[in-house]
């Protein structure tokens, strides 16, 4: 296992990142605490979770988890969804941030957080209704974060899914008013999805930020599971949440979709590697990219996940997936 700094702070993070989304729910306690271990036991350093993923029950496993190991753990988590019926149990607002931590870090049995992610902007799009909700101030969110900075109980603060003008404006928030700077963001990134190369990630390798992106396989369509004219398989994203592919307009049944995947597939045959160990080494070669946030329901995809630490893709596959799906940026000037 690799290690690389976390953007321009001191903190050194493994080369994947271990997401726990589903702990708690499609997996279940025990397998999810042997997940980590072995990963832990494989070199991974790096966890991340949200209060929000099973309404708090990940983060309590994790907390379990890494006793015994926590100095040795970076852990990520994150604030900004609903966690109560109540008109403060959700966003941005300083009231809401301070409660969430103070939760987050009792399910999480930890006397600190050593990355808290913003987990949306606090205006974001609601899906369901099409609505914006009124903005909370980036100085009064920014200036929340900060004291949990300086009181210790978080280390660093990062950014999940804010589009490059949001996160340019935080930045220049924290520098007018001397409030802790994002030094992380989460983003989707994948060979499907790659609108991050047009302005996050100029601008994260100009500001020195670190960034871990999420859905490396697209929800399971960059594993080849989905097929054309087939449902999608039982107990898969497709079946369980259709939502989260309909939101990007992530598509694997249109001809152009089955074009691309019968590229990625013959390249992964011609290397002797799955699909799903291609889309990883793919990431793995992006040269801006701290780690890439992987997932497992068992140990036998844990295992696969992890073996792409000893895949490298040669400048001749990465020119192929280029052309099976072009770079998309950054803009020309």
């Amino acid at each position: 296992m690799k290690y690389k700094h976390l953007g321009k702070c001191g903190v050194n993070v493994s080369e994947l990142c271990l997401g726990t989304m589903f702990f708690g729910s499609q997996v279940n306690e025990a397998t999810s605490i042997e997940l980590i271990k072995k990963a832990y036991d494989q070199g991974i350093n790096f966890v991340d979770t949200a209060n929000v993923y099973v309404q708090g029950k990940s983060e309590e496993i994790v907390g379990k988890a890494i006793k015994g190991m926590r100095d040795d753990i970076v852990l990520a988590t994150k604030v900004r969804h609903r966690m109560g019926e109540g008109p403060n149990d959700e966003g941005l607002s300083r009231k809401h941030i301070l409660k969430a931590v103070e939760d987050s870090l009792k399910r999480l049995d930890t006397d600190y957080i050593d990355i808290y992610y913003v987990h949306r902007p606090s205006n974001a799009r609601d899906f369901r209704t099409g609505i914006l909700s009124p903005p909370i101030p980036l100085k009064e969110t920014l200036s929340a974060l900060t004291d949990l900075v300086r009181t210790g109980k978080v280390r660093y603060i990062g950014c999940s899914n804010f589009p490059a003008w949001h996160l340019c404006e935080a930045l220049w928030t924290s520098d007018k008013y001397d409030l802790e700077n994002f030094v992380v963001v989460q983003p989707p990134y994948n060979i499907l999805q790659r609108e991050i190369e047009r302005e996050i990630i100029p601008l994260c390798v100009d500001q020195g930020i670190g960034i871990v992106s999420y859905s490396p396989l697209a929800g399971g369509i960059l594993t080849g599971k989905y097929k054309l004219g087939s449902p999608p398989p039982i107990g898969s994203r497709g079946e369980i949440n259709p939502m989260f592919f309909k939101r990007p307009g992530l598509k694997w049944e249109d001809a152009e979709s089955q074009k691309i995947m019968k590229g990625l597939k013959d390249l992964s045959k011609e290397l002797n590697i799955s699909m799903a160990q291609l889309a990883l080494a793919w990431l793995k070669a992006q040269p801006a990219l701290t780690a890439p946030i992987i997932a497992a329901s068992n140990m036998k995809q844990l295992e696969e996940n992890l073996a792409v630490t000893t895949i490298n893709l040669r400048k001749e596959d990465l020119e192929h997936i280029n052309e099976l799906v072009p770079l998309l940026g950054p803009y020309i000037t």
